[in-house]
């Protein structure tokens, strides 16, 4: 029987370097590509030469701007830097990568006869006036914002997609990805989980955005990655919400980090940032149906898992 050939483009990424683990426990061959530009191979946890010694996982660092060939029979293309510090840093480049990137990965899935995932984001429906989010809706998005390099970035690279799936008959997959945390997050990933956390730990006031009354859903990143492999597996070539329905407050998720770490957080805030989306909570009602996709991992157990993480990078025992 042969083995599997996945390359997984941002794998070196939060999301992407447990991706890898998880196909290649699976017993596919892994080709991780990636320009670290946020991503980094620590995040394979001191597993690197292990990888790389089986003779089924290979590293290339290289820009999805830029092509390349490369032989496999999936792809699951991740590249993008995800959090707004990151894709704010050069918004030009997150446009290239968003929109160019996706260009060369769906050109090489039909060159090589490969099946493609393109991961898109919850960002495409801007700031939601539906609520929650069901695939049907085309989004509220500032096309010229200061997150319109990602917000419609993406839009583009889902209209890419489709387009070379009704053209070129090429094999997509598209999963629009929700609020995901976990161990790997950066610590200066900027979003509103790394951030509380980091904050907290550090005892540092935690900075709330608003009045704290916005709304978010968190997936724990192995119950994401369970529901690209089922994606990736299923026989649709339309976009599928993935992510965690369960929504909370800024000022709730401040609770449960305060159980978790068991002490009082002191809290300042800030402004809330330019087209900062008020709730989003995604409608999984085609991926439950579709995928049969359910998250396992509560926000407490996620929460406690991802502390321990940054208590680890962050060198803080109390």
């Amino acid at each position: 029987m042969s083995v599997k050939t996945v390359l997984v483009t941002g794998g070196t990424g939060f999301i992407g370097s447990h991706l890898c683990l998880r196909l290649f426990e699976e017993g596919a061959r892994v080709i991780c590509l990636d320009n670290c530009f946020t991503g980094s191979l620590e995040n394979f946890g001191g597993r690197y030469q292990e990888l790389v010694l089986s003779g089924r996982f290979e590293f290339i660092r290289h820009d999805v701007v830029d092509p390349i060939k490369i032989e496999a029979d999936e792809i699951y293309h991740l590249a993008c830097p995800a959090s707004p510090v990151h894709y704010q840093y050069n918004s030009i480049k997150t446009i290239k990568t968003n929109v160019l990137g996706t260009y060369h990965m769906l050109g090489l899935a039909k060159r090589a006869g490969a099946r493609i995932l393109l991961a898109s984001t919850s960002e495409v429906y801007g700031d939601p006036q539906v609520h929650p989010q069901p695939e049907s809706y085309w989004g509220h998005v500032n096309p010229i914002g200061l997150r319109s390099c990602y917000d419609e970035g993406k839009r583009v690279a889902e209209t890419l997609a489709c387009d070379y799936h009704r053209q070129n008959g090429v094999d997509v997959r598209i999963a629009r990805i929700f609020n995901t945390y976990g161990p790997s997050m950066a610590v200066d990933d900027g979003r509103v989980m790394s951030n509380f956390i980091c904050q907290a730990l550090q005892g540092q006031p935690v900075t709330v955005y608003g009045d704290g009354k916005q709304t978010r859903s968190f997936c724990y990143v192995s119950d994401l990655v369970d529901g690209l492999c089922r994606l990736m597996a299923s026989d649709y070539a339309q976009p599928v919400n993935l992510g965690n329905d369960g929504e909370i407050t800024m000022l709730e998720l401040v609770g449960s980090i305060e159980s978790s770490l068991g002490v009082k957080v002191s809290t300042v805030y800030e402004a809330l940032p330019a087209d900062d989306p008020v709730h989003r909570r995604p409608d999984l009602t085609l991926a439950r149906k579709l995928l049969a996709y359910a998250p396992v991992v509560g926000l407490d157990e996620g929460i406690g898992k991802t502390v321990a993480y940054f208590r680890r990078i962050l060198g803080i025992d109390r």
